[in-house]
């Protein structure tokens, strides 16, 4: 969430950020900055009415202790009138609140500078690229034909038990996927990231804090009697870990990782490129999330970037990385890197990790602050990123290890799986 005294100070650059995502905020910025007028004026009021309270109440009282019961008489009924007075302010200032609230959450995150304006995933910048695509024979298939040839993947008894787009692992594909998610962990972990396990629901302030909500209701999956939500990914109920804390300056930086299912509802999608491990409504990922002082979050989120690619080059597979443009970054992201892997069987590439950079925008609804050295509190930078998301690795794994005699597997995962083909 935006914070108000920023959207005021920096007014024409808010919109002109905006204006990356194609959004036209002036109505919106408007109406916050009318609000925020009258919740200050009624704050003020307020508060004079209240300076005037204690005023009198010390007068009663020294007019008590002398004895002048008549005239703290009459200055009790004056305070009466400024309670029924600061009563009505009150009420006036939740009332402003309310109305306010709403407006700041329907505002995404400003893009930072280097982010280009586009209108959709064509406007994205390719700023790397790594890896030789493999050549494969003529009789290379795509993933959804290997896991029933293998028989390591079964699709039709997921939508038996639960429905389509929850799949079930069997045999050594089973084994893969744990050995992928053990990999990642590992290389987080070594990389100075500590490990959390952490709940797959959480509450409504949690998905608020992280900008879920209200943004992407209709995307995750909600259990209604409970009002809890399940998490679309480990992003939510790590960072929220941290939610409502003051950190001292030297906790920071917080590096944490975790391994979650994450559940998607995927309302919309359809067509080819949603066939096999490519969308899911369960799956499972590894995520990293980052707490930095602002000064230090951009060159953060390039050391982040750098990690997921050292684990795509140990996995040896072509990948590239792009950056988002305005229109196609996520809601409360000021920056982000995807990493697409090529899918040689199917042609074309696919996304296996967002990293972003959040700034203040999430910290400001978690109320996520550090103390300086001085004693003043300040909003922390949180980012977070997939390290990785396993469908479509798995998928890009597959297609792009195998060979006549079967899946050849990556010998960074082999003291993982135990063995080093699928055959």
């Amino acid at each position: 969430m935006l914070q108000t005294t920023y959207i005021r100070e920096n007014t024409s650059k808010v919109l002109a950020a905006l204006a990356k995502r194609n959004i036209d905020a002036t109505k919106t910025v408007e109406e916050i900055l009318a609000l925020d007028d009258n919740r200050k004026a009624t704050q003020l009021a307020l508060d004079e009415v209240l300076t005037q309270a204690n005023a009198l109440a010390k007068d009663i009282g020294n007019l008590i202790k002398s004895g002048e019961n008549a005239k703290a008489q009459i200055l009790k009924e004056k305070t009466a009138h400024l309670k029924e007075e600061s009563k009505k302010l009150y009420e006036k200032l939740d009332e402003l609140q309310a109305a306010l609230l709403p407006l700041l959450y329907s505002l995404p995150n400003t893009p930072a500078d280097k982010v280009v304006p586009g209108k959709s995933a064509d406007d994205n910048e390719v700023v790397f690229t790594s890896g030789i695509i493999p050549e494969l024979g003529a009789d290379a298939v795509p993933h959804w034909d290997l896991i029933k040839k293998y028989d390591i993947i079964d699709f039709e008894l997921g939508t038996k038990i639960t429905g389509p787009g929850f799949p079930i692992y069997k045999g050594k594909g089973a084994k893969l996927q744990r050995a992928l998610i053990s990999y990642f962990l590992d290389k987080n972990i070594d990389a100075g990231y500590q490990e959390f396990q952490v709940p797959h629901l959480v509450n409504e302030a949690s998905a608020y804090g992280t900008g879920q909500l209200p943004d992407k209701e209709g995307q995750m999956y909600h259990a209604a009697k409970d009002d809890l939500y399940l998490i679309p990914t480990a992003e939510v109920p790590v960072t929220n870990i941290f939610r409502d804390v003051i950190l001292k300056s030297n906790e920071l930086p917080v590096l944490a990782t975790g391994y979650t299912p994450c559940f998607r509802r995927e309302a919309g999608s359809w067509g080819a490129h949603v066939r096999g491990l490519n969308r899911l409504h369960q799956f499972d990922k590894v995520e990293i999330v980052r707490i930095e002082k602002p000064e230090n979050s951009y060159a953060a989120l390039e050391g982040m970037v750098e990690h997921v690619k050292e684990i795509l080059e140990e996995l040896k597979l072509p990948y590239r990385i792009l950056r988002l443009c305005g229109g196609d970054m996520g809601f409360a992201s000021a920056m982000t890197y995807d990493f697409e892997v090529y899918s040689t069987a199917q042609g074309r590439w696919l996304e296996i990790s967002s990293v972003s950079n959040f700034e203040t925008f999430q910290s400001n609804r978690l109320k996520l602050r550090y103390r300086d050295e001085d004693g003043k509190n300040h909003l922390a930078h949180t980012l977070n990123g997939s390290s990785l998301a396993l469908p479509r690795v798995l998928a890009g794994i597959l297609e792009n290890y195998q060979t006549p005699d079967g899946i050849v597997i990556p010998e960074v995962l082999r003291k993982y799986t135990g063995f080093d083909i699928i055959s």
